[in-house]
């Protein structure tokens, strides 16, 4: 098949290709299994044909052992059938009677076996002079060599198979054409759910990511293809509206800072000689500092958003507890009680960990009213880590998007706390990747957040 033709062929449909294959085969298998019965028949035909000749042949024989013999041989009983008896100088002795009166028609010699073998003779004087099968058997006693020769005309077998074979290429191809229309129809009822699924597919955009496929109620590979193209979509909406956010949210976050940034420096070089600089100066450390944090953290969420492998290894959660909250209390003038904090061990990342740890911490004592409360401990293979403020709490129609990134309770509210909208869902993050939950829960007053971890087994 040239290039040009492979190609018109690839831009067919599916179910024409199947069609077109399966109708190919039907015609090839259906003209191969005729062509096989014509040959089976005609050759079962002719074997019957040397069977009744050899039959009449052996009856002949027998009674041309018996002289004297009758020159007229009667045939009537075995339809057209040739029979002529020639002795050993060739001449005729008997003939049937429409052989009567006629020279010597067979010339093959006669098989001296237990199993005389057929011929095929023409030109027999009998009729139209058509196609005979004859078979010749030797016979005749004391002295005198005779051999009868028996022919039974194939007309009536040539007729039988050319209306075989008439009816059977009038009937084949009505036979394929109905096949091939079966074929069609069972095609396009198979691939019917792939172009439904085709038709979602084609209709979903990228603004409109949630759609999902309709999955066939069956348990076939044309199901187990939905599922996995809706898992795929599943995949692809969370990362596009990851990404959306993520820029909208980055780019929001860190217009204001870097405005303040560069306006501040502005002023700062513009009044370097004087008192106020010393203060504008740090007024830029601090912002520098809070943008530093929000980079941090945009950076540790790209990190956890390519799914690395956590290096999981036991762990004593209640170690990074205690560390954490020494450095908590040089960056606050709350207390941190920690009395409720007990030996747990886990199975995770110490470092990822321990930023769950810091997050959590830096979250309460950003909204502690005056006191901040840590505990740990393990209940029936789940290790509870909890930290406690006594600020306002948090109203619960707003519980479920704490953990999202960039979320402000209060839209309105400044940033003047240095809070970047990403410690709790990092928290999130992390959490998840090490098989635990995240809740919030009331602390009157005030919130309170726990993590659930699974216990590492002694």
């Amino acid at each position: 098949m040239s290039t040009g033709a492979r190609f018109w062929w690839a831009r067919r449909s599916l179910r024409l290709r199947l069609t077109a294959a399966a109708a190919l085969v039907i015609t090839v298998g259906l003209a191969g299994a005729a062509v096989l019965l014509v040959v089976w028949l005609h050759g079962s035909l002719i074997h019957d044909l040397d069977t009744t000749a050899l039959q009449r042949a052996e009856v002949v024989a027998a009674d041309a052992d018996s002289p004297p013999i009758s020159k007229n041989i009667p045939a009537a009983s075995h339809g057209e059938a040739a029979i002529q008896i020639i002795d050993h100088s060739g001449d005729v002795v008997a003939s049937s009677g429409n052989l009567r009166g006629r020279p010597r028609a067979f010339f093959f010699p006669a098989s001296r076996s237990g199993n005389p073998r057929a011929h095929t003779v023409r030109d027999i004087p009998v009729g139209e002079n058509g196609v005979w099968r004859a078979v010749g058997v030797p016979a005749g006693a004391g002295g005198n060599p005779l051999t009868v020769y028996v022919a039974v005309p194939t007309e009536g077998v040539d007729q039988g198979l050319t209306r075989l074979t008439a009816g059977l290429a009038a009937a084949t191809p009505a036979v394929i054409a109905l096949l091939t229309a079966v074929v069609w129809l069972l095609t396009g009822r198979a691939l019917r759910p792939v172009e439904a699924m085709r038709a979602q597919t084609a209709q979903i955009t990228a603004s409109d990511l949630g759609r999902r496929l309709d999955v066939p109620p069956t348990a076939d590979a044309l199901a187990r293809l939905a599922r996995t193209l809706n898992d795929l979509l599943e995949r692809l909406d969370t990362a596009t509206r990851r990404q959306r956010r993520f820029v909208a949210d980055a780019a929001h976050e860190l217009r204001s800072p870097l405005s303040a940034l560069r306006t501040r420096v502005d002023v700062a070089a513009r009044h370097a000689c004087k008192p106020e600089a010393q203060r504008l100066a740090e007024s830029l450390l601090r912002d520098c500092e809070r943008l530093t944090r929000l980079v941090d953290d945009l950076l540790q969420l790209a990190r956890l958003d390519d799914r690395p492998r956590i290096r999981m290894r036991p762990v004593d959660l209640d170690e990074i507890v205690f560390t954490e909250v020494r450095e908590a209390r040089r960056r606050t003038r709350f207390p941190i009680d920690q009395h409720a904090v007990g030996a747990v061990r886990v199975r995770g990342d110490a470092d990822a960990l321990a930023r769950v740890v810091c997050n959590l911490l830096d979250n309460a004592v950003r909204y502690a009213g005056s006191l901040v409360t840590v505990s740990l401990h393990s209940e029936g293979g789940t290790a509870r880590l909890s930290v406690a403020d006594d600020g306002s709490g948090i109203p619960e129609a707003d519980r479920a998007r704490v953990f999202e990134r960039f979320t402000r309770l209060d839209d309105a509210r400044s940033r003047d706390t240095g809070g970047s909208g990403l410690g709790l869902a990092i928290v999130r993050e992390v959490v998840t990747a090490h098989h635990g939950r995240t809740l919030i829960e009331d602390n009157q007053p005030g919130a309170r957040l726990v993590v659930l971890l699974p216990t590492e087994e002694p």
